[in-house]
């Protein structure tokens, strides 16, 4: 979302320093200190929201410490009366995209107090004898995170809808096309590994005809919530469509990739979806760094799976195993 952001965050520090340089004659040079100092700021953080382990702290420093600056500017131009008071309002436009709801509540919390200090704190004569431009701002500041995350909201709930598998509520191929390219720019980014995955439930057909396709959906329910409960929140599963499913794991090399499938085919095992004795199995394939592309890697874990069906079933097969077999 940082990246999607970078040309409306240009316009708009763009329009803004427009307006600033205009309007020195009436308001001064020196009120475009606190928009260079917020382009500054995240321009130093920014190659940290790529590599740190919580990005949405980074993110959440440059928001804080623009709209402190942006306060200080309102507080040195007049205060209640400030023609920056509107400065201080467009980032709250952008706090749905980046964060969560409480996130949005934090960042319109840090977005009132900046306001009320540096308008009625620093001047409750002025305040007191025209409050006008503050009461504007706090109402408009709430209304605009109010739509703007029902608008982001919205937004979500409809990109649910159209890349989550209806029958398990896994995610879909459409689902896994861009979050695998954002992965892979990240891997680029920091050298880090990607592993695959690849899952198929052994002989589903079988389920079918024996059992009829109810069961079987019952059989894919039951494997896709074994998938969710195995991994952990950065572990992604997909189904890819029929009784194949896809686990992407961002930062994770080929040995662990292979104890995370180890550990997900022994609990398929035991859980017997749908209640019947359903085993799985799987190929995993991994890559680093800018070596990390769909295809490929794809290829290598499809190969590894045929091994693994191949070979017996119910069972793991990594892509250097298969290359050994295949020797």
């Amino acid at each position: 979302m940082e990246s999607r952001l970078a040309r409306p965050r240009a316009v708009m520090y763009g329009s803004l320093a427009v307006a600033f340089l205009i309007g020195i004659p009436w308001i001064g040079s020196w009120t475009l200190i606190p928009l260079a100092g917020a382009i500054l700021s995240y321009a130093l953080l920014k190659p940290r929201i790529a590599t740190s382990k919580r990005p949405e702290y980074v993110i959440a420093a440059t928001v804080v410490i623009a709209q402190i600056l942006i306060g200080i500017g309102i507080a040195l131009s007049g205060g209640p009366h400030s023609p920056v008071i509107a400065m201080l309002l467009l980032p709250i436009v952008t706090l749905p995209a980046r964060f969560t709801a409480r996130g949005v509540y934090a960042g319109l919390g840090v977005t009132i107090f900046v306001l009320l200090v540096s308008t009625v704190a620093t001047s409750p004569s002025d305040f007191a004898a025209d409050p006008t431009y503050t009461l504007v701002g706090l109402a408009t500041a709430v209304g605009l995170a109010a739509f703007a995350q029902a608008l982001m909201r919205a937004e979500m709930e409809q990109r649910s809808d159209a890349v989550l598998d209806p029958l398990t509520g896994l995610l879909n191929r459409k689902a896994l096309a861009s979050r695998f390219e954002e992965i892979a720019q990240q891997a680029a980014l920091t050298g880090a590994p990607v592993c695959l995955v690849a899952c198929d439930l052994d002989r589903f057909k079988q389920v079918n005809d024996a059992h009829g396709h109810d069961r079987g959906d019952a059989v894919l329910k039951d494997a896709a919530y074994v998938l969710r409960k195995y991994l952990r929140s950065f572990e992604l599963a997909y189904r890819l469509g029929g009784e194949e499913f896809l686990i992407v794991l961002p930062g994770v090399a080929l040995a662990e990739g292979r104890a995370v499938a180890e550990r997900v085919c022994t609990g398929l095992e035991d859980a017997r979806p749908g209640g019947l004795a359903v085993t799985a199995s799987f190929g995993v394939a991994a890559a680093s760094g800018a070596d990390v592309a769909f295809e490929p890697l794809f290829r290598a874990a499809d190969a590894a799976l045929y091994e693994a069906k191949r070979t017996g079933r119910n069972r793991v097969v990594a892509a250097a195993d298969q290359a050994l077999l295949a020797a």
